[in-house]
Order: structure tokens, then sequence, then C-alpha cells
């Protein structure tokens, strides 16, 4: 048994040896650096730049944005092993390596384990400390081959409604749908990266919170986000932020729903993973 942050994850494997690869999602963003960084942590690591078509002319972004999920999990669904995938904007802590799985992987009904929370919740922490959750960002995720096929089925209901050239925020549906088909959704302790790219004015032009980033992290991210415009005191001053914010969410029982702890039958081991979480001094 290993323990992280005294949470403990029986027969946790590293990251490194639990995927089968790591795709970066892109379309012309330019992904050396986190993709050197990947390669040189000893991941395999392929890019899925999206293509464009004359078609997507009128798609609205958040449409495009789950195309190009999709033809990674077109990818994700083949492999044996669970596959990592990340936007290009993704910025991952040190030591990614080696952090742990958030599932086990003698669980056969998992579908999606998201390494980074955007409005994240829990309903249940497992007796070797993993935690059942949502979220709503797809900035960095694990898929096992079982999610990606239900995934791919979900991604074709997308198109028929509300169709391509509507908004959609699509990506808050994926824990409802792979839960209506029995499968199980994780979140990790901490966050293994941070949301590092700009403002989405989509979000903003129809009423969502227009940038969103890691409320606590699992180390020091490997290098500057973009956001940071390489000022290292806004750097800090986001993440400080970051922080706070997910501290309230907590204090307001939106990252734990108070309704949540009174019914469970694991009230005390939920308190202190969601407490625990937070003592860091990391921002």
């Amino acid at each position: 048994m290993t323990f992280v942050n005294s949470i403990p994850q029986t027969n946790s494997p590293q990251l490194q040896e639990a995927i089968s690869k790591i795709l970066i999602i892109a379309y012309k963003e330019s992904t050396d650096l986190l993709q050197d960084y990947f390669i040189n942590s000893g991941f395999e690591c392929e890019v899925v730049r999206q293509q464009h078509q004359p078609e997507y002319k009128n798609y609205s972004q958040s449409y495009l944005v789950l195309l190009n999920h999709f033809n990674a999990w077109q990818i994700a669904v083949k492999e044996k092993k669970p596959t990592l995938i990340v936007e290009a904007d993704f910025v991952p802590v040190i030591n990614f390596n080696q952090l742990p799985l958030p599932f086990s992987l003698a669980r056969k009904n998992v579908g999606i384990s998201w390494i980074y929370n955007c409005a994240g919740q829990i309903y249940t922490v497992s007796a070797d400390g993993y935690a059942q959750g949502f979220s709503t960002s797809m900035v960095g995720y694990i898929i096992t081959p079982e999610g990606a096929k239900y995934l791919i089925d979900f991604a074709n209901e997308i198109r028929k409604n509300p169709e391509p050239k509507a908004y959609s925020t699509w990506d808050s549906e994926i824990d409802n749908f792979l839960r209506k088909h029995k499968l199980t959704n994780y979140i990790p302790f901490r966050n293994y990266g941070e949301h590092g790219g700009f403002p989405n004015k989509e979000h903003q032009q129809n009423g969502l919170s227009k940038s969103h980033r890691a409320d606590v992290l699992y180390d020091k991210l490997a290098f500057l986000p973009m956001y940071a415009d390489n000022s290292y005191i806004k750097f800090i001053f986001i993440r400080f932020k970051a922080r706070l914010k997910g501290i309230g969410r907590l204090l307001l029982g939106k990252f734990l729903r108070f309704k949540i702890v009174r019914e469970s039958s694991v009230s005390r081991r939920l308190i202190t993973f969601a407490l625990t979480r937070q003592l860091t001094l990391i921002l």
C-alpha cells in the first residue's frame, strides 16, 4: 500500500506503467514543449491535430473541440490499456510520470478519470482511496477502451442534437452519460496539471465562466502556463486566486455536497478526502 498525502491507494501503479500512450489534442497550437516533456518523462506521445474541412466553417467552437476529442477516442478505443488525453494548453506538474493512477485497474467498469478538475465534485471514496466524481472540463483525462467506445456514441448523439452549429456544454454531460451505461468515473486526489490557456470567449458569450484553473495541484508546474504572459507575478496571482476559489467551493459544499455527506455510509472518508486535498502550500 502506498500513501499519497494521507490518502491510501492500494496497489496503484504509476501513470508511466498504467497507460498505453498520451494523446495531445491540437488544432494550430504549438505542442513542442508539452510533447517534449512527456517524451522525456518516458511516455509514448502522439499529437492528434484537427484538419480543417470546408463544412466546419459554421460549426461552433464547442463542437469543433468535441470533434478533436472524438478523433482521440477513436484511437483510444483500440488500445488494450487506458489512454491519457490532454488538450494542447494543458501544463503538467513535475514528476508527472510518477503520479498514481486515480482508479484501480482491477475495476472492470471504469469509464473516465479526470486528471484536471473543473467544477469538480466527489460522490464516494473507496476504502483504498479512489474517489468517484464529476468534472466538466476535458483539458486532461484518462479514458478506458470501454469508456471511449461509449463516448464515440455520445459524440454521434451530439451531432444530431443540438447539432454542430449550436453551442453546447457537452463536456458537462459526459459523467451522466457514462454512468447511465453502468460505468464509474473518477477524479484524482489533486490535479495532475493546470489549464494553461487563455479565457474562452464562447463560454463567456453563453453566460459561463470565461476561464477555469486547477484548484489544487499535486506539485509545482513543469513550465509556466500561457496565461502568465511570461510574468511569474501574474502566474502567482492567478494560482492564488484559484486556490482561494477551491477552498471556497469546499466550504460552500460544492466540491462535497452536504446532502451526499449526510446520506453516505462513508461520510468520514469523504470529509477526510475533501479536507486533506487542500492541505498543501503548493499554489
